[in-house]
């Protein structure tokens, strides 16, 4: 056996993956929930030490004989959040996440002191948007200075998992990249902006590495809590997105990722930096050696599950409820701003229901107008990808959307190309064994495209094409949305 340990620290679990890429079996999977902190000025938090706790849950629920076989370890995090840690490896406050909206006045005080978005872009390639790590930084150091002076290291949560099973203090251009502080065209570290925010900040980021790095090895003390071997390598693992693009083979032009989860997301592989001079999608570097222009919005699932609870149905029923419904809802739209969004870019956005009369005010309709609305938001990304260039010939859907056939055609026929879904429905997971694997067998660029053909499959049973009978309806759908869209989005700006 070849046993490779995959790590998914996601929002709302921590998902552990026993590969073994021998036989190209999983040999075991857990996980386990976390919690979150919600205010209402947008704030979005959780504690460093309930992702400790969740993937010791998670290791204690497999056989300790397949812990103890295991050879390498990868680490998959959701982006962009903010873990500060002290000298002794502490962490010093609470961790803002990716969804954390509450920092967009930085946003605006970062963009504004560096010269603004078109300056921002030219030379570094983001935007600051609501939601990356700089603006949570400057947070820190404006609201608790104190916190701020002790801290040693600017961690990812990704970076953070890394740290406490090797105590090595790095970072991989992937998740960096996310940041909002590395320039993504040269992968370095953007030392101006940097020194902008503050002079000594440069020296509180960990050190650049590559994707088929080594992060560190276990440690003797790590070993002892987990059951892992001392000694064996982590690899420098990536962001959720990035290691999701390894776990469904989005490593080559042409194929497009979409995950449907809290968040939505929809990312691309290219071999050279794609900046978007509108700032709909994000130029960041990929954990492959590449780069990954993405689409994301903090508000996917959100609406669906919101109007599930609020008619009382579980997951198969609103589907059902929808399916009721005809595309395009009647004339119903639902503008699923309910955590302000980044694409748009609406930090203090709120969640609509427009188009509503005394005969479209229905159940079905409603259920069908929130499944709509999260894919007509991941269409923002598609059209913006094809402008750029892009010739989409497929996409391949993961997260919570991709269980649902009712989602997967109504994407297929709202984006108008193939929808495909991989075998392992946890891309992260099987993303972050890949890499380490990857690692372990020495990287470059060949071994990695190998390793892919070999190990990421697709259900050819679970695949849609577009019913084009749907199209213009649809695109009605489409255009209703963007033009309540375009009429709201001022009262939020």
């Amino acid at each position: 056996m070849k046993v490779i340990l995959g790590i998914d620290n996601g929002t709302q679990s921590t998902k552990t993956m026993f590969y073994d890429a021998e036989t190209k079996k999983v040999l075991a999977m857990a996980s386990a929930k976390h919690d979150m902190i919600a205010e209402d000025d947008g704030s979005r938090e959780q504690k460093a030490e309930w992702w400790i706790n969740a993937l010791l849950e998670c290791l204690n629920q497999v056989d300790p004989d397949i812990r103890s076989a295991v050879q390498a370890v990868g680490v998959s995090g959701q982006q962009h959040g903010f873990v500060a840690i002290d000298d002794s490896g502490k962490p010093l406050y609470k961790v803002k996440l990716w969804c954390d909206t509450s920092t967009a006045g930085e946003c605006d005080e970062m963009t504004q002191s560096y010269g603004g978005g078109e300056k921002l872009l030219s030379e570094v390639g983001n935007l600051i948007a609501p939601g990356y790590t700089a603006s949570k930084i400057l947070w820190l150091k404006k609201t608790y200075g104190d916190l701020y002076e002790k801290m040693r290291w600017v961690l990812l949560p990704h970076d953070y998992l890394n740290f406490w099973l090797t105590g090595e203090a790095v970072m991989e251009y992937g998740d960096a990249s996310g940041t909002g502080l590395l320039n993504v065209r040269e992968r370095v570290w953007q030392e101006d902006l940097i020194r902008s925010l503050d002079s000594g900040l440069l020296d509180k980021l960990p050190r650049l590495i590559g994707p088929d790095e080594t992060a560190g090895r276990i440690t003797a003390e790590a070993a002892a809590i987990t059951g892992l071997p001392e000694g064996i390598p982590v690899s420098s693992g990536g962001g959720d997105n990035m290691m999701g693009a390894l776990g469904t083979g989005t490593v080559s032009d042409g194929v497009i990722t979409m995950s449907m989860g809290t968040s939505g997301t929809l990312y691309g592989y290219s071999d050279k930096p794609i900046i978007d001079p509108e700032g709909i999608l994000a130029a960041f570097c990929s954990s492959s050696g590449g780069w990954l222009p993405l689409l994301c919005t903090m508000n996917c699932t959100v609406a669906t599950e919101l109007t599930r609870e609020l008619f009382g149905l579980d997951v198969k029923e609103i589907d059902a409820a929808g399916a009721r419904a005809p595309a395009g809802a009647e004339g119903v739209s639902i503008l699923p701003f309910f955590n302000g969004e980044r694409v748009p870019n609406l930090p203090n956005g709120k969640a609509s229901i427009m188009g509503l009369n005394t005969t479209n005010y229905t159940k079905e309709n409603l259920s069908r107008a929130s499944l709509e609305s999260a894919v007509y938001g991941m269409k923002i990304g598609l059209d913006r990808f094809r402008e750029l260039g892009f010739d989409v010939r497929e996409i391949r859907m993961i997260g919570g959307g991709a269980k649902s056939p009712i989602w997967r055609q109504m994407a297929a026929d709202v984006l108008g190309v193939p929808v495909l879904i991989p075998e392992q429905a946890e891309a992260a997971a099987l993303g972050a064994a890949l890499q380490a694997y990857w690692m372990l067998e020495g990287g470059g660029a060949a071994r990695l495209q190998n390793i892919i053909n070999e190990h990421v499959s697709l259900d050819e049973s679970e695949s849609c094409v577009p019913d084009l009978e749907l199209r213009a309806a649809y695109d009605e759908g489409y255009a209703r949305y963007r033009s309540w869209l375009d009429a709201l989005a001022p009262l939020y700006s």
